[in-house]
């Protein structure tokens, strides 16, 4: 039998690998519509710069990524011990965000009410249950300043979110469930490390875990497994709709051509998945339309090192969305990983966008440049001209679970299970990371296997 996949991003191929592995002989198509793999794993080597265009690292906290980096006979590099050394820009300056609770609290990032207020953190009511915002769970919880403060630009950070509308249930999963099971998180995380003690596993709210790329950037392991699929895997070959025919489908590709499959699976982004199905479900494609995706700018400038007065003794920072900058944050790349800049010089990789300023990502290239310059000018002090220069757009960049996406995720899987031999996949449904796509398409592969 003969199965497509459509999309090859890290959903698409590492499914393909889990597949082969357990079904060596199964005939398996990728088909990607870039020339290249990768989707937003996009690693460029240029003027002895290593750029990661999107995705920057995965945390080696999730065993199914790192089984899959082992059995492609690849050498994961753990970032710096710089990497645990985060920033927070608020009222003008830079702060340490501390990494314990007496840092915490002697540190002045927030105020001493600010401070005092995540004690009585312990004493707030549990919440109903109900999906509700990460805005409103952590006011609720910890209060406005922790919130605009703290959980804002980590908000951004991680998704490019809007957290008056990002889904706490979709998005931050095991905050949501130390509320639930415990009433609070301070008495959670007590519990939690009571029993880490017992067991010796690391126990935390946040995603934790460290950093990982590899020493020629995360573009390593798409090579590996596009060499591993070899000409299973079809570039330039662009999908542009699915139709039945019997019990199989045919999926038709933009030079006219249909490959004919008893089993599809899309691995695209959903609004490219919602094009695609509309032939067979008109429902299905207008459920996945639904799924928002701001634009994304990646903004990376070269620097020789003595034109930088700040230490970069760091992860980088991110900024609260009420200090009114136009960038989210910065990363210090090349204090991360080693091999990201030329001797003497350093890499620092900008955001900007995202679901709250969408519209500043879409300018070109120049006008990103010339802002971040400015933005950088006045947080870190960098009046110097960047040696280097490049911008990496990303037009519908990031999927966003929004309050109601658990029920959007239900329906979509209703339509889907009306199609036998058919299914859908990628970070827009279940975990936007590296990890969560990777472990989602062990999942499936699974599901493929027991049901072809």
């Amino acid at each position: 039998m003969r199965l497509v996949i459509i999309g090859g991003g890290i959903s698409g191929l590492s499914l393909a690998y889990f597949l082969l592995e357990q079904k060596p002989l199964l005939d398996i198509v990728v088909l990607e519509s870039e020339k290249k793999a990768g989707g937003k794993i996009w690693t460029d080597k240029t003027g002895g710069f290593l750029c990661e265009g999107g995705v920057n690292g995965f945390l080696d906290n999730r065993p199914k990524t790192l089984e899959l980096v082992s059995r492609l006979s690849l050498t994961p590099l753990r970032s710096n011990d710089n990497a645990r050394k985060r920033f927070i820009f608020s009222e003008g300056k830079l702060h340490r965000l501390p990494e314990s609770p007496p840092a915490f609290f002697a540190s002045n990032l927030l105020s001493l009410a600010g401070r005092l207020r995540i004690i009585w953190e312990i004493f707030a009511a549990k919440g109903s249950g109900d999906d509700e915002t990460l805005a409103d769970f952590a006011k609720r919880r910890l209060g406005k300043e922790v919130f605009e403060k703290l959980i804002d630009p980590m908000a951004s950070g991680i998704f490019a979110g809007d957290p008056e509308k990002m889904s706490l249930k979709s998005c931050f999963a095991k905050v949501y469930n130390l509320e639930q099971t415990h009433g609070s998180l301070i008495r959670g995380m007590i519990k939690l490390r009571k029993e880490a003690k017992k067991t010796g596993k690391k126990v935390g709210a946040g995603p934790g875990g460290v950093l990982t790329s590899f020493y020629d950037g995360m573009g390593t392991m798409i090579g590996s497994l596009s060499d591993f699929l070899a000409e299973r895997l079809k570039t330039g070959a662009s999908a542009v709709s699915i139709d039945r025919k019997g019990d199989s489908y045919i999926v038709y590709l933009s030079d006219g051509s249909g490959i004919e499959a008893e089993t599809v699976v899309c691995a695209t982004p959903a609004f490219a998945t919602s094009e695609m199905v509309k032939v067979i479900d008109k429902s299905l494609s207008s459920s996945l339309n639904e799924i928002y995706y701001p634009t994304i700018s990646v903004v990376c400038l070269g620097y020789k090192r003595e034109r930088i007065n700040l230490s970069l003794d760091g992860f980088g920072f991110l900024i609260p969305f009420r200090e009114g900058k136009k960038i989210l944050g910065t990363l210090w790349d090349s204090s991360i990983f080693p091999n990201r800049a030329p001797e003497g010089y350093v890499l620092l990789r900008s955001m900007l966008g995202g679901a709250r300023r969408s519209e500043l990502a879409e300018q070109d290239e120049g006008k990103l440049i010339s802002l971040v310059m400015a933005e950088l000018n006045d947080i870190m002090g960098i009046k110097a001209e960047p040696d280097f220069a490049k911008v990496y757009r990303h037009p519908k960049g990031i999927p966003q679970y929004p309050v109601g996406h658990q029920e959007r995720l239900s329906e979509i899987d209703k339509l889907t299970s009306k199609f036998k031999g058919f299914y859908i996949t990628g970070n827009a449904y279940r975990g936007i990371g590296v990890n969560d796509c990777i472990e989602n398409s062990y999942k499936l592969a699974e599901r493929i296997i027991k049901e072809i």
